[in-house]
């Protein structure tokens, strides 16, 4: 099958759950699911699988056990790519990211010694300048208020530093080109501005060694 976009069902299937985010609802409309959300995601994902790896698509049900927030389904269809890279379509339109998001802690420590000398400082922030000339947003999700534990407060790269992660996202809002190809057309940009960044973040950073986590 040839990906085509995201039919509106699909954002109308995700304005229903999160006014009705029930078992009831979600057994109603499994067959749009199924064949309106999931489906273009996989014809999407197999179509970038060459240039940018395997494709893995979440399961819609979320994780309650230790969360305040009990409904059971999430109100986003997302999905990674091997190669580096992270989907999402919801009723607010198509986004994309991609980077390291929530490093473990050898992870931050490799991050910090590159980043605190000049030149591995330097080099990132030549490749996030690049990035944010496509109009992509490159940040961290958490920072810091002042410098790590064991950095001097006046460390020259300390911006740098507080970041906890790093990662590049945009957000696409739902527009008509949403429902055609030009969907893919926005990812694959997307994914291709920001590859010099990410490789970047794999060859100093790397995937965590610590057992059971992930990058």
């Amino acid at each position: 099958m040839t990906f085509r976009g995201w039919p509106a069902e699909a954002l109308e299937f995700y304005e229903g759950l999160r006014a009705d985010n029930s078992k009831l609802f979600w057994t109603a409309h499994k067959d749009v699911y199924d064949a309106q959300v999931h489906a273009p995601m996989e014809e999407l994902l197999a179509e970038l699988e060459d240039e940018f790896g395997t494709g893995k698509i979440f399961r819609p049900y979320r994780d309650v056990r230790f969360s305040a927030d009990k409904s059971p389904y999430k109100t986003a269809i997302g999905a990674t790519l091997s190669g580096g890279g992270y989907l999402q379509l919801s009723a607010d339109g198509l986004a994309a990211g991609r980077g390291y998001y929530g490093m473990a802690p050898d992870q931050l420590r490799r991050y910090r010694e590159t980043v605190a000398e000049e030149a591995g400082a330097a080099e990132l922030e030549a490749l996030v300048a690049q990035v944010v000339k496509h109009g992509i947003e490159v940040r961290s999700r958490e920072r810091l208020k002042g410098a790590p534990r064991g950095w001097p407060k006046d460390h020259p790269r300390l911006e740098l530093l507080r970041n906890k992660d790093l990662f590049a996202w945009r957000q696409w809002p739902v527009g008509p080109w949403l429902g055609t190809a030009a969907a893919k057309r926005r990812v694959v940009e997307f994914l291709r501005a920001t590859g010099p960044l990410n490789e970047w973040l794999d060859r100093n950073v790397g995937p965590s060694e610590q057992p059971g986590t992930r990058r």
